[in-house]
């Protein structure tokens, strides 16, 4: 929280004085920007990210970048409780909770818009509740068989990413014909259990999945061929930030660029996939990829 130290004269500065903000109104997804793509910050409260070893995984330093994102610019924060990295162990969801739920309800009440990243549906429930806007569920073909439903009745916009298996399995199922093309087929087969289930078309975000059960080429191949996934109809979020594929590109001297030497290339994703008409992209760095896609939108006005 913010505070004020004790004036000169007015007595010793033994602790610090609370200033309180009122609570701004609740964030809304239909007033988000729509002539340009978004900006989706990333906030793990976990203990194992690849991205930053877990530097926030307690609800104040979370809440402390969250806001920082938010001020930044950021049109969504996206929250997040377990790591999806490949071979990362499995959270439960009442961890996973514990984890998410403080963090999502001071952002709200900041005035941030809100996305839960979680493959559970009891989460899920449990953030929109909390005030989270949007469900940014990663699970792909393991979906949870209640997550349809939910999305259903709650109403809210729901971003299905394409990945065979889990975390511990899913590198290992990286074999296609033509990736593209499987990729589109297999969210087109998750999305009919949605659409069974009643939830609306224009509810449905789409996400390839960069990372998840892809190998590098293939990262590359589905980047390549964006247009393929507005086919679908749908808006199509891209998150690319800071992954290995990256590193390996940039690899110096045969060593691979680490994480945060990683976010230029990031931009530069950033920018080709505005560029593009991508609804939203997923970043670490809120900043270099706020100025690309204001980038992208002038030139394409």
């Amino acid at each position: 929280m913010d505070s004020l130290a004790a004036a000169p004269g007015t007595g010793p500065a033994t602790s610090p004085l609370p200033v309180l903000r009122k609570p701004r109104p609740a964030a809304r997804f239909e007033d988000l920007p729509t002539d340009r793509t978004l900006v989706m910050g990333i906030l793990n409260v976990t203990p194992d990210s690849f991205s930053d070893g877990g530097n926030h995984r307690t609800p104040d330093t979370a809440i402390a970048l969250g806001l920082r994102m938010f001020y930044a610019g950021a049109d969504i924060i996206d929250v997040g409780g377990e790591s999806t990295r490949s071979g990362a162990e499995p959270v439960s969801p009442e961890e996973e909770q514990r984890r998410v739920l403080p963090v999502i309800q001071a952002l709200v009440k900041a005035g941030a818009l809100v996305s839960i990243d979680t493959m559970h549906t009891s989460t899920a429930a449990a953030a929109v509740e909390a005030g989270a806007a949007i469900i940014n569920d990663v699970s792909g073909l393991t979906i949870e068989p209640d997550m349809p439903e939910l999305v259903a009745r709650t109403k809210v916009p729901y971003i299905l990413t394409h990945r065979r298996g889990d975390a511990r399995t899913m590198d290992a199922l990286a074999e296609y014909n033509n990736v593209t093309e499987e990729v589109v087929a297999e969210l087109s087969g998750i999305r009919d259990k949605l659409y069974a289930a009643g939830v609306a078309p224009e509810q449905i975000i789409v996400d390839p999945g960069i990372g998840f059960s892809k190998n590098e080429d293939q990262n590359w191949e589905i980047l390549k061929n964006l247009d393929k996934l507005f086919a679908l109809g749908h808006k199509v979020m891209v998150a690319a930030s800071r992954k290995r594929f990256l590193g390996s590109l940039l690899t110096v001297a045969g060593k691979s660029a680490a994480p945060l030497e990683r976010d230029a290339a990031t931009a530069a994703i950033t920018a080709l996939s505005a560029a593009k008409g991508a609804w939203a992209v997923r970043v670490h760095d809120v900043g270099p990829s706020l100025d690309a896609v204001k980038v992208a939108a002038r030139i394409a006005r």
